[in-house]
């Protein structure tokens, strides 16, 4: 049991799904997902009404068997995407689990659902590649009923063909998901429900800066300007899109892959250490794709150091509070990764960015 605050209420150490199965059982009583629930868990619920349909099979287990096979479903799928992922030796595959795996383990302990985003991230890219636009677009569309940010990543679907079919699906999967809930609410509460979600999150975004640009900015700089820092990412994300001879080629669309899973993270102002494992999971495409060359690896060694390393105990208790968290130290080399990922798809020839392994 563990306390999150001065009141000296114990929760779980799993508190995170005890949010998320208990959003279930609020749906089935018809109460409002979205407000405090202090005699149950700590902290709001803050997914969608849909997801909470999801959470059904884990939730009617007891919380051992629920919350062994959420962990589970996490880790196996961001490890069979990664597995799966096109043009890589076994080799490199082994080294992209192997680098990602402290990350997991902090997604893990917290019981969180990032895992589970970044495999359906790179999932959809699979799908994508087959010309599968079926698949990779439920993969997508669901993980916007978990985390919105997922909307991003619909970015993809510009570089492949049968745009239209794709625009179907989506629109097709999008109503599919949405409507989940009506199984057991009527319109009008569900209607509320999402109007619920929507005040829910406008409210949650001025309350931090997270691990992100913008808390590396206030932090270092003391510059406080949360929306021009997302506004200007915005810009720089978009900017490769106008590429478009670039768009046929498969080096190109698995750097953009790279840049969404990392751009949500670093320019997310909810940013926590547990959600890393989507850029980190970024970051080992990125880097056991390409060319080696100096710059990069010295990139890599900082991720390894401080992104991955720097919340563990290897990290002195002293050093963690006094440097780390204040200065958002977390986040940094995969901002800085991000801005070389830019830099390469803005500025770097076609075929000549990353390798093909065997």
């Amino acid at each position: 049991m563990k306390t999150f605050d001065d009141s000296g209420a114990l929760y779980t150490h799993y508190n995170n799904y005890v949010i998320f199965k208990q959003s279930y059982f609020h749906l089935l009583q018809q109460d409002d997902l979205y407000k405090l629930y202090p005699t149950e868990h700590w902290d709001l619920y803050k997914y969608s009404p849909s997801f909470s349909v999801m959470m059904a099979p884990m939730a009617l287990f007891p919380d051992t068997i629920g919350l062994f096979i959420w962990n589970l479903l996490n880790v196996l799928i961001l490890f069979f995407a990664l597995w799966k992922f096109p043009h890589q030796s076994a080799r490199n595959r082994l080294l992209m689990l192997a680098f990602v795996l402290i990350e997991l383990i902090t997604s893990t302990q917290n019981a969180q659902s990032n895992a589970l985003i970044a495999g359906l991230f790179l999932l959809a890219f699979i799908e994508l590649e087959k010309n599968n636009s079926f698949w990779a677009s439920l993969f997508i569309v669901l993980t916007i009923y978990i985390k919105l940010f997922g909307i991003v990543a619909l970015a993809m679907f510009l570089f492949y063909p049968n745009k239209l079919k794709s625009i179907i699906y989506i629109c097709l999967w999008t109503i599919l998901i949405g409507a989940l809930p009506l199984l057991f609410v009527s319109m009008q509460q569900l209607s509320f429900l999402y109007t619920s979600w929507w005040q829910l999150l406008k409210m949650d975004h001025g309350i931090s800066t997270g691990l992100s640009v913008a808390g590396w900015l206030y932090t270092w700089f003391g510059i406080d300007a949360k929306t021009g820092v997302v506004l200007v990412g915005t810009v720089l994300f978009c900017l490769p899109m106008l590429r478009f001879n670039m768009y046929r080629d498969y080096y190109f669309r698995v750097l953009f892959l790279v840049s969404i899973m990392i751009w949500v993270i670093i320019f997310n102002h909810r940013a926590e250490s547990a959600t890393f494992i989507i850029a980190v999971a970024g970051v080992a495409v990125w880097y056991f794709s390409q060319k080696p060359n100096v710059t990069n690896t010295t990139l890599i060694v900082l991720c390894i150091i401080f992104s991955i390393l720097s919340p563990t105990d290897l990290f002195p208790k002293y050093i963690r509070i006094n440097y780390v968290i204040p200065y958002v130290l977390k986040a940094v080399p995969c901002i800085l990764i991000w801005g070389k990922i830019v830099y390469d798809l803005l500025l770097t020839p076609p075929n000549t960015i990353l390798k093909v392994e065997a």
